[in-house]
């Protein structure tokens, strides 16, 4: 089921690229650390993509992707998270972000489990190039709930910014 939900969310990605590409778009991706909350906690590193489709000049729907990995319970085990929302970014040489994010989480550590996921948060994107940023900080609070508990995880992203 996340693979499937995974597979629409980029369909419907691919399909805004074209039907309007003048500065709507952007595209992130980027290194990822989170401090899984769960118990006990772990630190744990991975990547996150995200797409923005910005509706108006401020306001946007963002799809994010992100993996971590690194719990010591199982050499396999990672953390899976894909959620949407809506973001407001405030444009300029320097854009500050703020976004709320809902969707699906999923564990894989000995037994598996998916959740919802739920993440607040925001950022700052610094402009580089015609075309390229640094987001040069995400701080989100994921929160998910597995095996019948609710773990606040902290992410911290950065990386490259693309706007089409």
């Amino acid at each position: 089921m996340f693979r499937r939900i995974s597979i629409l969310l980029g369909l419907i990605f691919v399909i805004s690229l074209s039907a309007r590409a003048q500065d709507r778009v952007e595209v992130f991706g980027g290194f990822s650390f989170e401090r899984y909350g769960g118990t006990p906690g772990r630190n744990l590193s991975g990547w996150e993509v995200s797409g923005n489709y910005k509706i108006t000049r401020m306001v946007g729907i963002v799809a994010d992707l992100d993996a971590h990995y690194g719990l010591a319970s199982a050499l396999d085990a990672r953390t899976l998270n894909l959620m949407v929302g809506p973001q407001i970014s405030f444009p300029g040489p320097i854009s500050p972000f703020v976004h709320v994010l809902g969707g699906l989480g999923h564990i894989r550590s000995g037994s598996g489990g998916t959740s919802f996921a739920g993440a607040i948060g925001g950022g700052l994107d610094m402009h580089l190039v015609p075309q390229i940023s640094w987001r040069v900080i995400e701080v989100d609070d994921v929160v998910t709930r597995f095996f019948s508990g609710t773990q606040n995880n902290i992410r911290l992203s950065t990386g490259l910014v693309f706007h089409f």
